[in-house]
């Protein structure tokens, strides 16, 4: 159903200045959201690239959310990063100290660039859209989703890895970066029934009071997977024929 170019490709390690310099570049224009997690602590904190300088060597981190996870960066504790830019997971790992400044007002951590970070292409496969007038009513819950009752929205695009949803309002409070959320359910013609999915990218959008979600699926069940290949294939078919249509 996939091809081979549709797989997911190898993660590779970049070591040379240029590289890395590049790759942190694009979180820092892009504002891609960052996890970090510390090896001896369950919880996931988040937080962004708020300046990169070559020359210098710095990087500078911006506040942690939760803001209780600074005084592990104030204990010196060695963490994880990784973001996500264009379907690239970008990760490095932080194993010295930190300097806890402010810049223009702004809480920060400044410390050197790393010495080398993982570049991992992990989805090439088609992303599909749905027409605004077939989007797929969805349902994410789950013991870590906070506030009451599910959280209902619409499927905007999928692929044979993850999707990326929408939902009315403000919602940001009620979900965190890198959580699992053990209920996502998907109304016809997908059908989907309590699938887990972990949650990468979230982005309230106030001019238009709609919050953006993208989020990977996690432990899928055979039966999951091919139901979620076979409604990508379908929509791949359609977007082929409509573009063949137009010409």
């Amino acid at each position: 159903m996939f091809n081979d170019a549709d797989a997911p490709q190898p993660p590779k390690v970049l070591s040379t200045p240029l590289e890395i310099n590049a790759n942190l570049r694009q979180l820092l224009d892009s504002h891609d959201p960052l996890i970090l997690t510390f090896p001896e602590r369950s919880q996931r904190f988040q937080s962004y690239v708020v300046h990169v300088d070559k020359d210098s060597d710095v990087l500078a981190l911006d506040e942690l959310m939760p803001r209780d996870g600074e005084r592990f960066i104030e204990n010196g504790e060695p963490f994880r990063i990784e973001g996500f830019h264009d379907g690239v997971r970008v990760a490095w790992e932080c194993n010295h100290a930190l300097t806890i400044t402010e810049v223009d007002g702004h809480r920060c951590y400044r410390g050197p660039l790393p010495t080398e970070i993982t570049y991992h292409q992990r989805r090439n496969a088609f992303r599909a859209a749905l027409k605004l007038s077939q989007l797929v009513d969805i349902v994410v819950d789950g013991k870590h989703l906070r506030g009451d009752g599910p959280l209902r929205g619409k499927l905007l695009d999928i692929s044979a890895t993850g999707c990326k949803l929408r939902f009315e309002g403000n919602v940001e409070t009620r979900l965190q970066l890198g959580q699992v959320y053990e209920r996502m359910k998907a109304g016809p013609p997908l059908g989907l029934n309590d699938v887990m999915v972990e949650l990468r990218h979230l982005h309230y959008e106030e001019r238009i009071n709609t919050t953006f979600a993208g989020v990977r699926f996690h432990n899928l069940t055979g039966q999951a997977q091919r139901r979620i290949e076979s409604f990508v294939y379908q929509l791949q078919r359609e977007a082929r024929r409509f573009d063949q249509d137009d010409y």
